[in-house]
């Protein structure tokens, strides 16, 4: 692991408000979209480009749900650099493991074998729930993994679940918690290989860049643009993390929200809407120049509706 959580709080984690680069036109547009959620929402946005950066509730706290699966990532390429994991290790799945909600590994057959990089991947580009638990328990689960989030300055990024002395926690906030701020910044570190290692950065990036879930902030950006990406969701807490690798330089967002009043699994529900009106929002803001659009009657076909 790269010591840089000197460096993180010294160009980061000491800056005051006063001190940071808002783009103010952004702000008020953030602002603007978020100020009638139904719930609590929080956004940040930074251009890598211009180094500006803006937000609401930027450093409030929210629950992650399947987001908390990056900084297992993290742990888990922290083991392997350590030598105590290989990226090729063979596992055996038992249907012990069996656990319900997202993902493929749940439907294998008893004593069927795989391996550590199919476990990180399903992680990632499915949300797989059987190989999220699996990568937690072999990262060391959270006694190991948050001291490595402390270490790398995210003050509020955790893993609650499974975790010794934080049921009191788990119960308010659920798997993991995080503000929007650090969330955005841990891509943003992957982006530009300052996790773990270089190939660790590079071997992480490529996997949240193979999103299944596209129906959110990324039905909103261009497809032959590449993004990597992460999405939680539970009844009341919908959020969305994004990088976007753009013409005009890349972005960075995190969409959280809390307390949702519509707690609906449809298409509409409001939160999913705010993700990508937010995204639309910024894909247009940063690339003005762009004539791309998503295309006409493009939820009817994600809805399974008729055109």
């Amino acid at each position: 692991m790269k010591k840089i959580a000197i460096i993180f709080f010294l160009f980061y984690g000491f800056v005051s408000a006063q001190d940071r680069n808002i783009d103010e036109e952004l702000q008020l547009k953030l602002q603007e979209f978020t100020k009638d959620f139904k719930g609590i929402a929080g956004v940040y946005v930074y251009n890598l480009e211009s180094g500006k950066e803006a937000g609401v509730n930027a450093d409030t706290i929210f629950p992650t749900a399947s987001i908390v699966k990056i900084p297992i990532l993290i742990g888990l390429f922290d083991k392997i650099e350590k030598g105590e994991l290989r990226l090729n290790d063979t596992l055996l799945y038992r249907d012990s493991r069996t656990y319900g909600g997202s993902g493929l590994m749940q439907f294998y057959k008893d004593s069927t074998k795989t391996d550590l990089r199919t476990l990180a991947a399903l992680m990632i580009t499915y949300s797989d729930n059987v190989t999220s638990i699996w990568s937690q328990e072999l990262a060391g689960g959270g006694e190991m993994i948050n001291p490595l989030m402390a270490e790398l300055g995210m003050e509020h990024t955790r893993v609650n679940s499974r975790t010794e002395g934080r049921e009191k926690i788990w119960e308010k906030y659920g798997w993991g918690q995080t503000t929007p701020r650090e969330m955005a910044t841990l891509l943003v570190k992957i982006r530009n290989r300052e996790l773990v290692s270089d190939a660790a950065s590079d071997e992480m990036y490529r996997m949240l860049s193979n999103s299944f879930y596209t129906d959110y902030a990324l039905s909103q950006i261009p497809p032959y643009i590449q993004t990597a990406a992460k999405q939680g969701m539970v009844d009341k807490s919908r959020s969305e993390a994004v990088m976007v690798n753009a013409p005009s330089g890349d972005y960075v967002f995190y969409i959280a929200t809390k307390n949702n009043e519509d707690t609906s699994w449809d298409y509409g529900n409001e939160a999913w809407e705010l993700q990508r009106e937010i995204s639309a929002m910024l894909w247009n803001y940063f690339e003005p120049e762009s004539q791309w659009k998503p295309a006409k009657n493009s939820s009817q076909l994600v809805r399974g509706l008729r055109y």
